[in-house]
């Protein structure tokens, strides 16, 4: 069903967090205020790869309003960070490897007095030599970045026998494509505030996707127990996975207990781009061959990821991309090999998509150059490769079945897109026209063998409202909507009816991270739990109250109303009992809590997914063959994701997640030059606007699950970023005769590549 208002006219709700974000109202965390808090600053290193020798601190700690210098000797505990790998010094004392690594930290009564002061710290480096080709990381002679060596992980997949079976191919391509280095580009850049309690205890409010995880490694730097210190992770301007990992919080902590005051930082753009996390850039050659009958029987991949200088979840990332690598098809003979490499470039990590945005370029690609070898329809092409539902995951496991597949190659031929195919000619000569498709199977969750767990709390609380508590963070996806919908759902309630919590480690139970497009699936599941219990409870309650036997009575708006033929008048008249009353009597709150694990597969590989969505994208783009510009001017995006919790929510993740690609494809680029980043600022590190942006934007949702389906709705977080990259390219090959290999889409390479003669008639 296509998304919009008319088509899910009940559950097309205004976002609670909503009127406060358009006007400006909300309190981020990073606008947080107190007074007397002073201002933190980090100084960052001047080389991406030296030894230090010394650090002298000294003149700073003399400027009047200067409070606090700290360095590594002043790290109360463990001097190292890492979500998945905790190897990233909190603060450097013997060598960097990047120009992001952290030397000192400033706390000052003003923010110019801090910036100042990081001024006047002397620091003496011994340059080393610096590694910025991944390419050569390995190589016999390179300077090894860490004790164990520039190495940080490899993956294999191999089933059949790929190498023999391409002698059977009657058409074989190898071709190698690159992606680049993309910043997250949220709104609101990096910081908080910092809180130090009459009691001792340490309050952050910094924005993060995972409270619970920050906390454990706040208190392994701090040498504090995990219970001495709270996290407010929510609401968060912004993130698709960059403020996964732990950033300015290590240095607003320890400024907080070594002065006493509050401390408030906040990266400025460039502070944000140099140490921030970004996307993986990788390399990916493959091979592909298909036989006489299409069928493509060899896959033959190399997979070659640049990590920077630390881990964070580079190593998962690899993981991911290596299973995504296949796409939705079948092939007998498969050899994947990947790899991830320490360089003194940016670090990478998590971002939206994980890993799957750059394979699934690669493959797809692949799929559109055997089609054309073939002679080929390149979806008919796709279709006769399809997997079955029964078939197994990339990795060879058990993963739930659905017609996803299917479903969105079918309902993609009646985009209105199909029927301009083959129709090249622009409004000028020197513009042409063209459509292309791909297709997207995405895993959802953390993946076999890796901590998955979550869990939920709903509770009546003293003043009648039907309170749901969870640990995950709204970072801009709608949790607060798509909740308080489910909710409703789950309970008969109205809105009004109920209160979310969110986002704070003293309030909420262990849900895991917002990360994997998992929050949607997990708050659901939860939900499934809680529903029987709690429910029971309040009618057992409502019975004792009203007399009215519990069979005979269900929950609904503003309280326990009788159920049955009876239930429309008695809605008129009122609840026989409200929430407020049944909190009264019952004297505490009536509270049901629930633990669990994200659903996984019992057999594969490490990090192997159990649930899968599906998703195809078509594009249409205008190529301008005097400039190599590419405008995209319509899009539609099909997705197979189970039920649709919150429609304006699916459609503005599809939506935005695509215009997070657009960016991938078309302008974005964090070059660097010999380890140092050449664009720190928005000025030169171009990101789509709404100008940029399709004309037209259709999304159509799949809602059907097989029955006897348990697992409800899959998120959507990820999936509309992911596929949009080669439905572009593929569209520029039939607008303008150009192969893309490279993202992001080169202006000169297009220019350089069309045949001039054949393709400018009429200049």
């Amino acid at each position: 069903m296509r998304l919009s208002r008319e088509s899910h006219p009940h559950r097309w709700i205004i976002r609670p967090d909503g009127s406060d974000k358009v006007t400006g109202t909300l309190k981020y965390l990073t606008d947080l205020t107190m007074p007397g808090m002073l201002h933190g600053k980090v100084l960052r290193s001047e080389y991406p790869h030296a030894w230090v020798l010394s650090i002298d601190v000294s003149k700073a700690k003399r400027v009047p309003g200067v409070r606090a210098v700290l360095t590594a000797d002043d790290v109360p505990g463990m001097n190292l960070f890492g979500i998945a790998f905790p190897h990233q010094p909190v603060l450097c004392s013997d060598r960097v490897r990047y120009v992001g690594d952290a030397l000192a930290a400033v706390a000052a009564d003003t923010e110019e007095l801090a910036e100042h002061a990081l001024s006047l710290i002397e620091v003496h480096y011994e340059p080393l030599p610096v590694v910025d080709d991944p390419a050569k990381a390995l190589d016999e002679g390179t300077v090894k970045l860490h004790p164990e060596g520039n190495l940080l992980h490899r993956t294999c997949i191999q089933h059949g026998d790929a190498a023999s079976a391409f002698a059977d191919c009657l058409h074989i391509v190898e071709e190698s494509y690159s992606t680049p280095r993309q910043m997250h580009t949220y709104m609101e850049t990096e910081g908080g505030l910092f809180v130090l309690g009459e009691d001792g205890r340490l309050t952050v409010y910094s924005p993060t996707q995972h409270g619970y995880k920050d906390r454990m490694q706040l208190a392994r730097i701090l040498d504090m127990p995990e219970e001495r210190i709270r996290v407010l992770s929510s609401p968060i301007g912004g993130s698709f996975g960059g403020k996964d990992e732990l950033n300015v919080q290590p240095y607003g902590a320890m400024l907080a207990l070594t002065t006493g005051l509050p401390i408030k930082m906040h990266n400025s753009r460039r502070e944000s781009v140099i140490s921030g996390i970004k996307r993986h850039p990788m390399q990916i050659t493959m091979k592909t061959g298909v036989d006489a009958s299409g069928r493509i029987i060899a896959h033959q991949v190399s997979i070659l990821a640049d990590t920077g200088a630390y881990a964070t979840l580079g190593r998962e990332v690899l993981n991911f991309a290596t299973e995504h690598v296949i796409g939705p098809y079948t092939i007998p003979n498969v050899d994947v090999q990947g790899t991830s490499v320490y360089t003194n470039n940016g670090v990478s990590g998590e971002f939206r998509g994980f890993g799957g945005n750059q394979v699934i370029f690669a493959v797809e690609s692949q799929i559109e150059r055997l089609a054309e070898k073939l002679g080929m329809d390149a979806w008919a092409f796709r279709k006769l490769n399809l997997r079955a539902p029964g078939d197994p995951g990339p990795l060879g496991q058990k993963i739930v079945a659905t017609e996803g597949a299917e479903q969105v190659w079918r309902k993609a031929l009646e985009s209105p897109l199909w029927a301009r195919r083959g129709q090249a000619a622009g409004a000028e000569p020197w513009l042409r026209r063209g459509v292309g498709a791909a297709m997207v199977m995405h895993g959802a969750g953390l993946g076999l063998g890796i901590p998955d767990h979550s869990g939920g709390r709903v509770e009546l609380t003293a003043d009648g409202k039907i309170q749901a508590s969870f640990g995950f963070e709204e970072i801009g996806q709608g949790l607060y909507a798509a909740l308080t919908l489910m909710l409703q759902d789950f309970f008969g309630c109205a809105a009004a009816d109920v209160r979310i919590v969110i986002g704070d480690t003293d309030r909420v139970p262990v849900s895991g991270s917002s990360t994997a497009s998992r929050a949607t699936t997990m708050m659901w599941r939860a939900l499934q739990r809680l529903q029987p219990p709690f429910v029971s409870a309040l009618l057992q309650q409502a019975s004792a109250l009203s007399g009215i036997p519990a069979g005979e009575l269900v929950t609904g708006a503003g309280g326990v109303h009788r159920a049955g033929a009876q239930a429309q008048e008695q809605a008129q008249a009122g609840p026989v009992v409200t929430y407020a009353q049944l909190a009264l009597a019952a004297g505490k709150p009536i509270r049901v809590e629930a633990e669990f694990d994200y659903p996984t597969t019992p057999e594969g590989a490490i990090g192997a997914h159990y649930l899968y969505s599906y998703a195809s994208v078509i594009a249409e783009v205008e190529v301008n063959l005097l400039t190599g510009r590419v405008k995209v001017l319509e899009t539609d995006h099909v997705v197979a994701a189970g039920p649709v919790i919150n429609p304006m929510g699916f459609l503005g993740q599809i939506e935005g997640g695509s215009v997070m690609a657009l960016g991938f494809t078309l302008s974005e680029d964090a070059v660097m030059q010999e380890s140092r980043y050449v664009r720190q600022n928005l000025d030169t590190y171009l990101v789509p606007t709404f100008k940029d942006s399709p004309q037209v934007v259709r999304v159509e949702a799949i809602e059907e699950l097989p029955e006897g389906d348990a697992f409800g709705p899959r998120g959507v977080g990820e999936i509309g970023s992911v596929g949009l990259a080669p439905a572009l390219t593929a569209a520029v090959r039939q607008a303008a005769g150009i192969w893309v290999n490279h993202l992001p889409i080169s202006p000169q390479d297009i220019v350089q590549g069309i045949d001039w003669l054949e393709g400018v008639e009429g200049l």
